[in-house]
């Protein structure tokens, strides 16, 4: 046979069926990609039911209020940002405060400590009064720090406590910051805070101290490293 006669002879290779658009069979709806395409609409929906579902239940869900034996099962020594940053924005604003005094001649070093004339509330916690005719006693309070701090081993580092709490709040109870909000001796943000340390921390230096130091020994392990902190960024 000829080499002719075997091309001609030869079966052609069939060739994909092309519709009336031009595009080949192989791109139509087949009964599988049907099925298929169902099936991912039908989840795609479904998620998209989900979230919107959870979404309105979170929405209708009842706001959980923290009552004051909440705070003993949190962390007051975690890391807050939030806190930081309004730590960070009173310290500037001291700063713009002082700088403008200075401008106008008025009373240099402005102090960002007031006395509080009604212990704050927060956090389950109501404001209240303080007891009649009580008067907060700085110099017990600092020997009550030091004594504290001796017991957690912190007797070398005093030097660094008394001046870190002189400048925060000079060792006064009642003391809350001006431009955030900070109360107490170790300038709690909230003062609520402190209510981990016991439910009197409106009132008790002890508590607040207390607290105070646990706060300083999570986050920068001793006095001197708070006190290098607050040196270098104005707060701790």
């Amino acid at each position: 046979m000829s080499s002719g006669q075997q091309l001609k002879d030869r079966p052609r290779a069939s060739r994909p069926r092309r519709g009336a658009d031009g595009r080949s069979g192989s791109g139509r709806l087949t009964p599988k990609r049907i099925a298929i395409l169902g099936v991912s609409v039908a989840v795609l929906a479904g998620g998209t039911a989900f979230v919107v579902r959870t979404s309105i239940e979170h929405g209708n869900a009842p706001k959980q209020v923290l009552g004051p034996d909440s705070f003993l099962a949190l962390d007051p020594n975690a890391p807050d940002p939030e806190t930081d940053i309004l730590k960070e924005q009173a310290v500037q604003a001291l700063r713009k405060d002082r700088l403008q005094s200075t401008r106008d001649d008025r009373k240099k070093g402005l102090d960002p400590v007031e006395i509080a004339q009604k212990a704050p509330g927060g956090g389950g916690f109501t404001p209240a009064d303080f007891p009649p005719g009580s008067t907060p006693d700085p110099g017990s309070n600092k020997a009550l720090g030091k004594q504290m701090a001796e017991a957690r081993g912190w007797g070398g580092e005093w030097g660094c406590l008394e001046k870190l709490w002189d400048r925060e709040s000079h060792w006064n109870e009642r003391a809350m910051n001006r431009y955030s909000g900070a109360y107490g001796i170790p300038q709690a943000l909230p003062g609520s805070k402190m209510a981990s340390a016991g439910s009197d921390w409106q009132t008790n230096p002890a508590t607040q101290i207390k607290w105070g130091l646990g706060y300083i020994a999570g986050r920068y392990k001793t006095p001197c490293g708070a006190w290098g902190h607050s040196q270098s960024t104005g707060w701790y």
